[in-house]
């Protein structure tokens, strides 16, 4: 069987994190990143469709300029064999030919060059949305920085200069959790780019935002360890001291 990443599950998905952080933490500033990266999906559709649909001006601009250029080197190629025919010394016949050589170089050139444009611009587009996923998985990170599982089970002293942290482990752990499914959404959605155009840049483009979605999301799952260990332990105290109570 063979499994495809569908792009309207992927908005979906994105719709529906979005939803929920809205309903959890209604004024965070994860809920503003939802929303953006929400709106970067609606871009990405806009992207893929823009890449699928081929740009008919350019390419006649292209095919005339080329159409033009070949006539050209055809009429060299005449001047050439006409001047077989003349009585023209060896040393003028050799300029020519030196020149109808070079401007079939720089035809060839010229002709390679208006047919990969479109290209060249298609991959500077995706390269500029790859790269504000790229920010976005940052920011992710910059909102867990702070956010400290031993803080959230009362273990830890603040001092004049800390956040103020108000949230239970269960809250924190609900947050952490979103942050990693935003950061795989965002790996997901820069794998959709080159799903369309399999261009080198942007493969390379879209493997640098996956591993460092990865990476990120590796460092929140060690913060979710710990806090999921500090409430284990404080719910095995608590049954302790209901023992222990007469």
């Amino acid at each position: 069987m063979y499994i495809t990443l569908d792009f309207d599950k992927l908005v979906e998905t994105i719709q529906q994190l979005h939803q929920r952080i809205d309903e959890r933490f209604p004024c965070s500033r994860l809920k503003t990143i939802a929303k953006e990266l929400n709106e970067m999906a609606d871009k990405s559709s806009a992207d893929i469709e823009w890449i699928n649909r081929p740009n008919i001006w350019l390419r006649l601009g292209a095919a005339l300029v080329v159409l033009m250029g070949v006539s050209f080197m055809v009429y060299s190629w005449m001047q050439l064999d006409a001047a077989k025919t003349n009585t023209l010394n060896q040393v003028t016949f050799v300029q020519i030919s030196e020149s109808v050589f070079n401007n079939v170089i720089l035809g060839g050139a010229a002709i390679f060059f208006l047919f990969s444009i479109e290209n060249r611009i298609k991959r500077s587009r995706l390269i500029s949305s790859l790269h504000h996923l790229r920010e976005i998985a940052h920011v992710i990170d910059m909102l867990q920085l702070t956010k400290d599982p031993y803080y959230a089970s009362g273990q830890g002293t603040s001092t004049e200069s800390s956040p103020e942290r108000t949230m239970t482990v269960f809250e924190l752990q609900r947050y952490l959790d979103y942050c990693s499914e935003m950061l795989s959404l965002v790996g997901k959605l820069a794998a959709l780019y080159v799903k369309h155009f399999p261009d080198p840049s942007v493969t390379q483009a879209v493997n640098e935002v996956e591993v460092l979605c990865t990476n990120l999301s590796r460092k929140i799952w060690q913060k979710i360890i710990i806090a999921n260990s500090l409430e284990q332990k404080a719910l095995a105290a608590a049954e302790v001291d209901n023992c222990d109570t007469p």
